[in-house]
Formats: C-alpha cells, sequence, structure tokens
C-alpha cells in the first residue's frame, strides 16, 4: 500500500504512520535497524527497490530523503509505503524541494526509531567525507558506492584516505565471494607460500583495486595490476607457487574457473553481485570493518608502492602469463588469506543478475 502526501509536512507523515499502525497493524517493534537513502530523484526507486528486498534479511525503517529541484519553492512531498510495497520493512519517501532539500538531516530526525541503530547510504555520488554529512553524522554506518562516481578508481583512494571508522563501501562486498574463494583454495594441498600475484579487472573498477590491496597485505608478497578496459569489472586473480598457479578467472559472463595444481578445472557460479546482496551483506554488522579499514588505508598504499600496474588483454582469454617469483619473496603461510575468509564464507559462490557495475 502507498499513501501520497503530497505538499505536506513531518506533523502530518508522523500522524499517517501512528494511524496506520493502530489501523493496520503496522508496528515499529521488530525493526532492527533505520536506514537512511539518501539520493537524488532518478535513481531513487531503484535504490529503494535494492533496500526492500535486504530489509527481508534485515526488517528496518527505510527514509529515502530524495532531493529535488533546489530553485522552487520550499516543499516537501511525502509517501508512506507498508505492506507488499515495502517488502519487511516500511518505507517513507521524502521529497525535497528548494532550500529543503539541503536540510535533509532535519527532516529525518522525526521518523528515526528510538534505540535504534541508524545506517546512511548513499547510492549515487556521496559526499566528500560522508562521516562529517549532517546525516552521516548521525549514523553508525555510512555506506557508499565508488563505482557509480565520475572516477571510481580515485574515489576509493580518496576514501581510504579520508576514511573513518563506521565507513564502508559497496565495492567491497562486491569481492566477498571471490575473497572466499581464494581463501579455500589454501587449505588444500600442495600448502605452499605465494610468490607473486596477478589481479586483471577494469581500469575504472574499484573492486579490482580492493582485491589488488588486500591480496598485498594479507600475502605481503608482489603484486601485479593489469588494467583492462573500463566496464570490464573484476576479471581474473591469479596466485604463482612454486608447484604452479592458483587461477580463478571469470573473462565474461557469470561463470568462473577455478584452475589449481593436480586437480581437475572447476566450474563455479560467480554472477557479479547485485545492490540488494551488497547491502545487505553490509547491514549484517553495525559495528566498524576493521579488515576493510587496513585493506584501505594500509593495502592501497603498499600496493601503489611495491606493485606494478601495466594495461592489457592477458586474462581475456582466460591466463595470465606467469611471472618468475622475486629473489626474496616475503615469508608467507599457505594460510595467510585464511584469517579473513570468515566473513567471505557467509554467501554461496551463486548470485542474481547483476543490477549493479560489474565487480
Amino acid at each position: 500500500m502507498i499513501i501520497d502526501l503530497p505538499d505536506t509536512s513531518t506533523g502530518v507523515v508522523s500522524r499517517k504512520l501512528v494511524e496506520l499502525r493502530e489501523t493496520g497493524g503496522a508496528v515499529a517493534l521488530g525493526r532492527v535497524l533505520t536506514l537512511i537513502i539518501v539520493t537524488d530523484d532518478g535513481p531513487a526507486e531503484e535504490a529503494i527497490r535494492a533496500a526492500n528486498d535486504a530489509s527481508r534479511e534485515h526488517p528496518c525503517r527505510v527514509i529515502a530523503v530524495v532531493r529535488g529541484n533546489r530553485r522552487g519553492a520550499d516543499r516537501l512531498d511525502a509517501q508512506v509505503r507498508v505492506g507488499g510495497d515495502a517488502g519487511a520493512s516500511e518505507v517513507i519517501v521524502l521529497r525535497l524541494y528548494g532550500q529543503l532539500a539541503e536540510h535533509g538531516d532535519s527532516v529525518v530526525v522525526p521518523f528515526l526509531l528510538p534505540d535504534a541503530p541508524v545506517v546512511a547510504w548513499w547510492p549515487g555520488t556521496p559526499p566528500d567525507r560522508p562521516s562529517e554529512d549532517p546525516i552521516g553524522r548521525m549514523a553508525q554506518r555510512r555506506i557508499t558506492d565508488a563505482a557509480v562516481t565520475p572516477q571510481p578508481v580515485r574515489a576509493i583512494e580518496r576514501a581510504g584516505r579520508k576514511h573513518v571508522p563506521g565507513d564502508t563501501d559497496l565495492a567491497w562486498s562486491r569481492i566477498t565471494l571471490w575473497r572466499g574463494l581464494i581463501a579455500a583454495a589454501f587449505d588444500q594441498p600442495p600448502y605452499e607460500p605465494v610468490s607473486s600475484a596477478t589481479v586483471t579487472g577494469g581500469s575504472d573498477s574499484p573492486s579490482a583495486e580492493l582485491m589488488a590491496a588486500w591480496l598485498t597485505l594479507t600475502l605481503r608478497c608482489p603484486v601485479s595490476r593489469t588494467r583492462t578496459p573500463a566496464g570490464s569489472g573484476l576479471i581474473s586473480v591469479v596466485l604463482e607457487r612454486g608447484s604452479g598457479p592458483v587461477q580463478l578467472v571469470r573473462p565474461e559472463g557469470n561463470v568462473a574457473t577455478l584452475s589449481q595444481p593436480g586437480q581437475p578445472d572447476r566450474r563455479i557460479s560467480l554472477a557479479p553481485r547485485a545492490d540488494r546482496d551488497c547491502l545487505a551483506e553490509e547491514l549484517r554488522r553495525l559495528d566498524p570493518d576493521e579488515v576493510y579499514a587496513e585493506v584501505l588505508t594500509e593495502g592501497l598504499k603498499l600496493l601503489h608502492s611495491t606493485g606494478s600496474a601495466k594495461t592489457g588483454k592477458a586474462a581475456a582469454s582466460g591466463r595470465t602469463a606467469r611471472r618468475t617469483p622475486p629473489k626474496a619473496p616475503s615469508p608467507v603461510t599457505n594460510d595467510a588469506p585464511a584469517a579473513d575468509a570468515g566473513a567471505a564464507a557467509e554467501g554461496s559462490p551463486a548470485g542474481d543478475a547483476p543490477t549493479a557495475p560489474p565487480s
């Protein structure tokens, strides 16, 4: 059910929520958090649908702050969505016009659930410092998406310089299944250290940058970053060991191939993750993600100082040329990535049809 409240006020919307609660049985007692979506009018509906799907795992109150035309008169148009139009949540859509569009924090305060955590999500271009944004300051977790910005790689690098505990990005959760498969490969023989690694992906893929930074930080070995044309997403990860390379390759489509020495190749469903899946994963924890913070603030610096980058089509055919191991590789044990595999193993290596930038 969708109830439109044009040219209204926060008081009218609050009374309508109380009325729905009394007449329809909609209650806020089962809501575990408040999710605030800050977006412009164009992509608002897609973001709300993703939040509705994620709410089936995390029942919440969704408040969509939709910024409209800032040159018009000050006005608030609201919608209240419950039942089948709101998933397992209740959705409040607040469309702000005129100068009101710059004061979304004041408008959302009356609708925050008492004693419930607040999560803010910017599905479009985020503020320069989410933690200092008026809405970001009231949130325990702040979710951004570097992949939708004009310069995704620079956006994720800038996020590393300005990171505050509680910040996270969907580019990180898009590689959860990749990290889980790579970590699982080290649970099988031969138990050998990694001498070098190569990550191949689009030149505009922040997920590929984070994957290379994660490997650099975890394995402490040289990592090469091969850049393919923009929009190709994460294509392959190759880990060089004495007995031969471990290769996880997804040249195109939704199926990847995992190759290990002495074992038959395995085909694995590894579709690009949809926004709703990444959002649901981020809502599973409301404390700071220490692993992401370390990769973002330290791993990227280490990658840029010790790794190498090149442009080519090496992984397009599903193979990357082996590199000669360095003379004195850093000591690494076979279980190095397994320390971070817990979060990655929560999902199964399968996904829905992509509705987000490729990962």
